[in-house]
């Protein structure tokens, strides 16, 4: 802990500060040590009722039920951001204007050539 360099361009991890790391007060010590013991039970039954020789039904993990359910239906959980707007007009938004400008200076073109009389036209099917 005491030879950790920061980086130039990035703060200090908040794991890695002192004032966060060691004076930690006792009921937030204890807090921690109550979530560790609540997730240490839940691993405990998870593990006995997944490796129980005898057990007749599916062993059902709630989070991998949370994961699933939030991957199937993912617009509940859907929160606008900069990243996902910007990602959104990129892909949405971008391309059609991209498309009609192609189209269009493409359109106008042959349309000026055609008045010019300089298009020469490959496949007529008339003449």
């Amino acid at each position: 802990m005491a030879d950790y360099q920061e980086a130039p361009l990035a703060s200090r991890p908040k794991t890695l500060d002192p004032s966060e790391y060691f004076n930690l007060s006792a009921e937030k010590r204890r807090a921690d040590e109550d979530r560790a013991a609540i997730r240490a039970n839940l691993k405990r039954q998870y593990q006995t009722q997944l490796n129980d020789p005898h057990r007749k039904a599916l062993v059902d993990d709630p989070a991998l039920t949370r994961w699933v359910y939030a991957r199937a239906n993912p617009y509940p959980f859907f929160r606008p951001t900069f990243k996902t707007s910007l990602l959104g007009a990129m892909f949405g938004v971008v391309p059609l204007v991209v498309l009609y400008y192609v189209f269009k200076t493409d359109r106008d073109r042959k349309e000026a050539m055609i008045k010019a009389g300089t298009l020469e036209r490959k496949f007529c099917l008339s003449s």
